[in-house]
């Protein structure tokens, strides 16, 4: 211990690190651009041949394996042996083999046979089993894949640690990018490519190669996903889509309805959302109260697909109910696409066209460089046999050449003194076995130099022809056609066809008495309720200042101390009993602090309304106004805030009377005939009563409610008018009098 801190005592003291100043553009371009590109270029966007890096990297490593043609082995091993190729981790691996599978059914063309629970894409819940206990191997359909793999079609690179190679692309046979729905998240950008169905991205390709003038939309006419279900087609939005590579469109679950059973049965859904979140978010509804025709609904999915049913109850209308699910659940769903593709290195947004053109043009590259492979092969081999030919001259001077050499290493130069030939035909002869030294098998190999010279110049004509590269192209593509089956999943629905209801045609309209307090509280009660019980509850110093039978399918009006309105539908309001306070209006409409209802009304559009004000004007606007577009709640400026609101009345005619009331105890009657209807709500109005010194405006109410001892008395025929002085019985407070 002695002799250790003898030893740290020698050890020179380290000086503290000095902190080093760096700008922070500086750093962003050192440490997190090359993280950033990484991402981009070799995780999260797909290339022209349809495969992230990590799709690749699988694949390959299950080529390699010779699980194109053997049998199935265990996920484990597959996994494990692809890690020499992608080090980000055995579940990652596993995650990515998941989604290739046909068990897990997330592609319209698998690309890995499988075996074992590989969990279901459109299922939440259902989770694929652990690697052990799954088998797989390559599809049958991966011959497409990898056909030209090793005729130097493709480059091949050095792994991460330089042990072995892996391609850097697929030289897939057809518009893989197309064909393979596929998303990913990088750095700064996202991908997101929605499948297409098979044979028609293959015909569309064909028609783009021998047509440059060719509509995509007529071979290709929408996407296609393997859960099915159907896309809202609208030709202006698909289009462009298929021009920029950007936008969304609609896909809606199928469905069909069993009327011995009183059941709904859900058997296709958006390829976008789950089993769970359909019916957790329906169960919320139920929950809610917003949907009540539903008794019960459950998961009845099996081994023969996906099923939701849905019970009903007695009398609910099958078509309104599916139309309210696919408004306010994710039955249907939108579906983004945005084509980011890796060009050479270069990530590009490009429309399905550009993309198919890209394709091609790559393709054309692949086809070129394998024919070269071949015809380098053949030349090679074509070679050897016109040395070979050599000999045929005198098969006895070549035996005692070999045999007069008396070292080995002087077999080939004296084979190529001897007849003629290159280094690489003497070696071909020198590696002849002793029982083909003979005259017939030489022969027969001399005679496939005809053969062989014409198939050069066929391949040589192929090399320098773009056509006839884009006819091998062609064959290739029809051949996929032919051989591998592709049946639509999804149907195409035109958004003219879809049969959609209005927003009341879901509510259950029957008759209602509303009721409006002082205090701002309100009831909706229906016509039994108040027979049961009709006396309110309310609370202390409330009163019940408005009331109106109505239905519950119409819109009310509420008119505020701020100067606004707000507008709702009966049917917003839970029905109550007379019994409770009811709803608070202030906060159900979510009005501003203080903000309380004065005034509420049932609109017709195209009547008016007048309001008087505490500075003796009256407005009369038409309610056209506050008729909006939109579901708009609050509608400010709803009346003029020049002066303090006295009375609202609604409805009105020109012979309507209404009487007015100033603190200088003086009333005056007038026709509302006499006030023109503005057109604007905030109108200040026009003077109706005279007011003097500091007299305002206290009441004002309609000729039959004030109960006037002489109405003529009080009645103008003019207006502005100053009124006349109420008698001692009309005041308010009438004296007593002996």
């Amino acid at each position: 211990m002695a002799k250790k801190k003898e030893i740290d005592s020698k050890r020179p003291v380290q000086p503290p690190l000095e902190p080093t100043e760096q700008s922070i553009t500086e750093t962003l371009r050192v440490n997190y651009m090359p993280y950033a590109m990484s991402v981009i270029v070799s995780r999260a966007i797909p290339e022209i041949d349809g495969f992230k890096p990590s799709h690749r990297k699988l694949l390959y490593t299950m080529y390699k394996k010779g699980l194109l043609n053997g049998n199935r082995t265990k996920s484990a091993n597959i996994v494990g042996e692809t890690m020499k190729l992608n080090p980000h981790g055995d579940q990652a691996i596993y995650d990515t083999m998941v989604r290739l599978t046909r068990g897990n059914e997330s592609l319209l063309t698998p690309f890995v046979d499988s075996k074992g629970n590989f969990g279901k894409v459109y299922s939440r819940d259902m989770a694929y089993a652990a690697p052990r206990y799954t088998e797989a191997k390559l599809d049958a359909f991966c011959i497409e894949l990898f056909r030209d793999i090793d005729c130097d079609a493709v480059d091949l690179v050095d792994n991460y640690d330089g042990s072995m190679k892996e391609p850097t692309l697929m030289p897939t046979t057809f518009p893989n990018i197309l064909v393979s729905a596929n998303t990913g998240i990088a750095v700064g950008m996202a991908s997101s490519f929605c499948g297409f169905n098979l044979h028609e991205v293959c015909r569309t390709a064909i028609a783009c190669i021998k047509d440059p003038d060719h509509d995509v939309m007529e071979t290709m006419p929408a996407p296609d996903f393997p859960t099915g279900g159907e896309i809202i087609y609208d030709a202006a939005e698909m289009r462009k889509i298929y021009e920029t590579g950007r936008g969304s469109f609609k896909v809606r679950g199928k469905w069909q309805y069993l009327k011995k059973e009183n059941l709904i049965e859900i058997t296709e859904i958006p390829y976008t959302t789950t089993i769970e979140a359909i019916i957790d978010k329906v169960a919320e509804l139920v929950k809610a109260g917003k949907i009540r025709e539903i008794s019960d609904i459950r998961d009845e999915s099996d081994l023969g697909g996906l099923k939701i049913a849905i019970d009903l109850k007695r009398g609910t209308d099958p078509d309104k109910l599916m139309d309210r699910l696919f408004r306010m659940t994710p039955l249907m769903d939108s579906c983004s696409c945005n084509f980011n593709v890796l060009i050479e290195g270069m990530p590009r947004v490009l429309g399905v066209r550009a993309l198919l053109d890209e394709w091609t043009a790559w393709r054309i590259g692949c086809v070129r460089r394998r024919v070269y492979f071949d015809l380098d092969k053949k030349k090679q081999k074509l070679h050897l046999l016109e040395g070979l030919k050599k000999i045929l001259l005198d098969i006895d001077h070549a035996i005692k050449i070999i045999r007069e050499t008396e070292e080995d290493a002087e077999v080939v130069p004296n084979l190529m003194i001897g007849f003629g030939v290159d280094e690489a035909q003497a070696e071909f002869i020198a590696e002849i076995k002793l029982r083909h030294i003979n005259k017939e098998y030489i022969l027969k190999r001399t005679q496939e130099t005809d053969a062989l010279a014409a198939e050069i110049e066929k391949l040589e004509a192929i090399v320098s022809s773009q056509t006839k590269i884009r006819n091998i192209i062609v064959k290739e593509l029809e051949a996929v056609i032919k051989k591998y089956p592709a049946p639509r999943h999804s149907e195409i629905v035109n958004v003219n066809a879809v049969k959609s209801f209005d927003e009341t045609d879901h509510i259950e309209d029957y008759p209602v008495l509303i009721f409006m307090t002082q205090e701002g509280y309100f009831k909706k009660i229906t016509p039994a309720s108040w027979r049961m019980s009709a006396e309110h509850k309310l609370k202390d110093g409330d009163k019940v200042v408005w009331d109106c039978e109505t239905t519950n399918k119409a819109e009310i009006i509420f008119f505020t101390n701020q100067h606004q309105a707000y507008k709702a539908h009966l049917h917003d309001f839970d029905d109550c009993k007379a019994s409770v306070l009811g709803d608070y209006l202030p906060a159900k409409l979510d009005m501003n602090e203080g903000e309380v209802p004065v005034f509420a009304l049932l609109p017709d559009y195209k009547s008016s309304m007048v309001v008087v004000f505490e500075n003796g004007k009256t407005a009369r606007f038409s309610l056209e106004s506050f008729e909006t577009k939109t579901n708009r709640r609050r509608l400010t400026a709803a009346y003029s805030d020049k002066s303090p609101a006295v009375a609202f009345f609604y409805p009105v005619e020109d012979d309507t009377e209404i009487v007015m009331y100033s603190t200088a105890n003086r009333a005056m009657t007038f026709r509302v005939g006499m006030l023109d209807v503005k057109a604007t709500r905030a109108t200040q109005g026009v003077q109706a009563m005279v007011l003097r010194a500091k007299h305002t405006v206290t009441r004002a109410v309609r000729a039959q409610e004030a109960d006037l001892s002489d109405p003529k008395r009080y009645l103008t025929r003019t207006i502005p008018s100053i009124g006349a002085i109420l008698k001692d019985e009309d005041l308010p407070n009438p004296q007593i009098t002996l």
